[in-house]
């Protein structure tokens, strides 16, 4: 095993109400000289506590979490974290799944979930692909709803040729000015 120099501690709650002792237990346990907590889902991307453990890590450094989902919102975000980690020279551990980057089996573990990271985008992209032909064949578009209907587009050239300002019929027609001066353009 390779020295993993000084180890920072990583511990995420999802909320307030949450306690984080069993986090800070384990991973004081596991050697970390320094806990950042954040309070905070998952899923949000701004988590302070977070940011400043990336700060403070400098190359021979070891980022320890109690488990994985308590650093990634996603696999595919864990997977660019831990990327990113090593470009720096910094390793990282997970203590519940037994991941460990400092060491080649580690390695080898984390790059083949990066490997069903990538299988999984790739299926769920053909599987999109996929459902929007198939909607295509039976005659259905995707997208969002046109905004200028061929009704408000006749509207919109009467109330034109009386000599109402575009600011106007935008209003009357519920659309934006420039969709209003788009279609008028485009339809002479």
């Amino acid at each position: 095993m390779v020295d993993i120099g000084y180890a920072v501690g990583y511990a995420r709650v999802s909320t307030g109400d949450q306690d984080a002792a069993l986090q800070h237990d384990a991973l004081t346990e596991a050697g970390c000289a320094r806990i950042y907590t954040d309070a905070a889902s998952g899923a949000l991307a701004d988590r302070p506590q977070l940011a400043a453990a990336l700060d403070h890590l400098h190359p021979g450094d070891t980022l320890v979490v109690w488990r994985l989902d308590r650093l990634g919102r996603s696999l595919r975000h864990l997977i660019e974290t831990i990327e990113a980690l090593h470009d720096r020279g910094i390793g990282f551990r997970s203590l519940r799944e037994s991941i460990d980057t400092t060491t080649p089996g580690g390695r080898l573990v984390f790059h083949v979930f990066g490997a069903l990271a990538e299988f999984e985008r790739e299926l769920i992209r053909e599987r999109t692909l996929a459902g929007l032909a198939a909607a295509r064949a039976r005659g259905r578009v995707g997208g969002r709803p046109l905004a200028m209907t061929p009704a408000k587009l006749r509207q919109a050239k009467a109330m034109r040729a009386e000599g109402r300002s575009v600011s106007e019929i935008a209003e009357v027609i519920g659309v934006g000015r420039a969709t209003i001066y788009r279609h008028l353009s485009k339809s002479g």
